[in-house]
């Protein structure tokens, strides 16, 4: 196969909490009114990504895997799969309070765990959100609170800004709060829980369907208490580029590099890499090409592409870059 950075159709979804920040702040026409998601590099069928530029232009990210394996994933993936699925979230108002199951309860009782990141990219000054539990609540406190709708009551808050991330395990119960526009990094995984909507109908007076039955199943009684995660300095090879770890856990890492000059990469083979740019056009040069990956775009770079740099279109960008 030729490698090169493939770029995906963005494929959108229209949930009621949804706003306008995705169309709007990323020049996105095409996205829906409100549009609460942007599934922007996915294998998953529910929101299969199919890729928009060169030669592999029409395949979907599955067919890709499918033919050209390791080259694309990486010795990391050895089971051929695609393992993660990167998105934008705009929540103009809070999403449900839910759960999806690790990967012991999966295997339990069925579902796709799921464990997650979000990496703040947008939010007003007083924006939170609920990650776990407080503390002393178990099953029959949390029982009870769902009967009398007084969810929040159980729920840690976190205050959160832009440039934040916000680790969230499988079996942890989280809602992302109003305000926020969200990179959410993920394994591949459609399976959510929901506990509580906040009383909130749709246009015919309808209430969202709830899983409370499998949620108390799933959830981690004694998931410990997460903050905030800062950024860990790490050496960039461009002398005058930052580099700087957000997450690391199981499933990815994420990094953020701050360019304002080339900073080259030689891939090993081990893991692709996904680039997302939340600010600013950013270059991409390799020995037979080049492609420029927009602002507020993503792209997956194969894991056995040829060596390339990341580079500024226009003084400064930065890039968030998930591998596996």
């Amino acid at each position: 196969m030729n490698l090169y950075p493939l770029l995906f159709m963005p494929v959108y979804r229209d949930y009621v909490w949804g706003g306008d920040r995705i169309r709007e702040r990323f020049g996105r026409p095409a996205a829906p009114s409100p549009c609460a998601e942007s599934w922007e590099i996915s294998a998953h069928p529910d929101g299969m990504g199919v890729v928009e530029n060169g030669s592999c232009a029409g395949k979907t990210l599955a067919e890709i895997c499918a033919e050209s394996g390791a080259e694309i994933l990486g010795t990391h993936c050895p089971d051929g799969r695609f393992p993660i699925l990167v998105k934008l979230i705009d929540a103009k108002t809070r999403l449900s309070v839910q759960v999806h199951p690790d990967e012991g309860a999966a295997s339990r009782y069925g579902g796709e765990a799921k464990t997650e990141m979000w990496y703040i990219l947008d939010a007003p000054q007083d924006a939170f959100v609920c990650a776990g539990l407080r503390p002393g609540v178990g099953p029959r406190i949390f029982g009870d609170a769902i009967k009398d709708r007084k969810v929040a009551s159980t729920l840690r808050t976190l205050p959160v800004s832009p440039g934040k991330a916000v680790f969230i395990p499988g079996g942890l119960v989280h809602a992302i709060c109003e305000g926020c526009l969200i990179l959410e990094v993920q394994q591949s995984s459609n399976t959510t829980y929901r506990v509580y909507d906040w009383d909130r109908v749709d246009a015919g007076g309808n209430p969202r369907m709830l899983h409370v039955k499998q949620a108390m199943e799933v959830i981690d009684w004694h998931a410990p208490e997460l903050g905030l995660f800062s950024s860990i300095p790490m050496k960039a090879a461009a002398a005058s580029n930052k580099r700087d770890r957000v997450l690391r856990c199981d499933f990815f890492t994420m990094e953020r590099f701050t360019l304002t000059e080339p900073e080259p990469f030689k891939p090993d083979g081990s893991s692709f890499r996904a680039l997302f740019a939340p600010d600013g056009d950013v270059a991409i040069n390799w020995a037979d090409g080049q492609e420029t990956l927009p602002a507020g775009r993503s792209c997956l770079i194969p894991a056995a592409m040829p060596p390339y740099s990341l580079g500024s279109v226009d003084g400064v960008a930065t890039v968030l870059s998930v591998e596996v």
